[in-house]
């Protein structure tokens, strides 16, 4: 789906903005009809309010949209998104100011509420269009809803669409809109490279892989690695029901990146990027891991079996090894990781670990910026001995309970050990119950944050 804005040529019905309680103040230098009309109308510009002003004729020709008031816009994004799905078909524009709000936040929430995945049955009209506020930078908002769009798209797509081999497919059509190279790692060079990444997928019948996708010639260079475990049955600690319900968003990590990936090739910045996904499903068959086995990794390591569930830092791992190995000036991870980031922060927010306190500020302020909510957590030095069992250097899930989206980033950043700057953000990859901009279903976490943070970062 195309989330893009209105053509500047094509007729348009103003927007006018309201705060709430702000009316009267707007009203004051309208004709009486429309006061009385308001006033019937009992609008007063609560969030998300929306009124349609007709003329003489009997036709629309204004909106008035509440956006609440400042402490009312604090507790949501995209305030003027809200009014989207409200609005009559057609297209609009806003009229005056803004009212303090952010234009690219409310213009990119408005294409986000545009979004339907249509790819099993045939969806509404994304219904009213716009045309970009002053001040947007078109093209970049447009390149951004469409990065998101992607991962969406990628997320929503059941397993049965969306194996390892779909993820390949997907990841060649990125790189050929854009020039970019891809290579995928499968079969005995796999099993002898990436020993956890086959380990993991070894099982299923849509062969494990990694998928190796570079853009740019030259500048500084950015890795990113996204986790494709397509699907996660849990191994042989197989999952419950309910546990395994929405599991196809365990590759959000990858949608993630991949969209990432999208957003910056079609802002052609001055860099060399990379993206590196392990693609694999967690399947159950006679082939599969075992708790208690030791894997020896890529990087050398060995990793002892504990749970067959915590495979998303193996395959993670493999991978983060491999990136490690050209001490780009950045690596980025992004995992649909551990259930106890969700315990620790909740749905809305995408923690992140960083090396680096200057990589951190430079992501804690584009999140702030982009409303992108991010959070920092502590690789917390004390807590490795946490991950080293007794037969072997690392325990892939420790016992306890305690700390475990730390425990699993300090495991990550045992595979970084040549790139100073490293990042790993633990995501969930899912809008529980819709939101201004954000439809019930897949959603990108973080990427969006990093994206206004690489200006800081590498200067690009």
């Amino acid at each position: 789906m195309s989330l893009t804005f209105a053509q500047a040529d094509v007729p348009s019905t103003p927007i006018h903005v309201i705060a709430d309680g702000g009316v009267a103040s707007w009203a004051a230098g309208q004709p009486d009809h429309v006061r009385t009309w308001i006033e019937r109308l009992g609008f007063v510009g609560r969030p998300g309010s929306v009124a349609m002003l007709p003329g003489e004729d009997g036709n629309i020709v204004a909106a008035l949209v509440g956006v609440g008031t400042e402490a009312q816009r604090a507790r949501a994004r995209f305030a003027l998104a809200a009014a989207q799905p409200k609005l009559p078909e057609g297209v609009y524009h806003v009229a005056g100011d803004l009212r303090g709000l952010d234009p690219d936040e409310q213009a990119l929430g408005w294409l986000l509420s545009r979004y339907r995945f249509g790819r099993y049955r045939e969806v509404r009209s994304p219904g009213a269009g716009l045309k970009p506020p002053r001040g947007v930078d078109r093209a970049r908002i447009e390149a951004i809803a469409a990065g998101e769009a992607l991962t969406r798209d990628l997320i929503n797509t059941p397993a049965g669409d969306m194996g390892p081999e779909e993820l390949e497919l997907a990841t060649g059509d990125l790189a050929r809109e854009f020039g970019a190279g891809v290579e995928s790692v499968s079969g005995d060079r796999l099993e002898r490279d990436f020993p956890m990444i086959h380990a993991v997928g070894r099982a299923a019948s849509d062969a494990p892989r990694l998928l190796d996708m570079r853009w740019g010639a030259d500048g500084p260079a950015l890795t990113l690695v996204g986790k494709g475990v397509c699907f996660d049955t849990g191994g042989l600690n197989v999952k419950p029901a309910r546990g395994m319900g929405l599991m196809k968003k365990d590759m959000g990590g990858a949608a993630t990146a991949l969209g990432l990936a999208r957003m910056i090739m079609a802002l052609e910045p001055r860099l060399r990027l990379r993206v590196l996904v392990p693609a694999v499903e967690n399947a159950i068959s006679g082939r599969s891991m075992r708790p208690g086995d030791v894997l020896t990794s890529r990087k050398g390591l060995t990793v002892e079996i504990n749970n067959t569930d915590a495979e998303g830092r193996l395959v993670m791992a493999d991978a983060l090894a491999l990136a490690d190995e050209e001490r780009p000036e950045l690596i980025v991870s992004m995992a649909t990781l551990t259930g106890a980031a969700r315990v620790a922060v909740g749905p809305d927010i995408a923690p992140f670990f960083a090396t680096e306190p200057a990589v951190a500020d430079a992501i804690r302020d584009g999140g702030a910026a982009v409303a992108d909510p991010v959070w920092e957590l502590p690789f917390h030095d004390p807590y490795e001995t946490m991950i080293e069992p007794a037969i072997a250097d690392l325990d892939n899930a420790p016992s306890g309970g305690f700390a475990g989206s730390i425990t699993a980033a300090l495991f990550l950043r045992r595979f970084v050990t040549s790139t100073s700057r490293y990042a790993h953000f633990d995501i969930y990859g899912w809008q529980n119950k819709a939101a201004p901009g954000r439809p019930a279903g897949g959603v990108g976490q973080g990427a969006r944050a990093l994206l206004a943070a690489l200006p800081k970062l590498l200067g690009v």
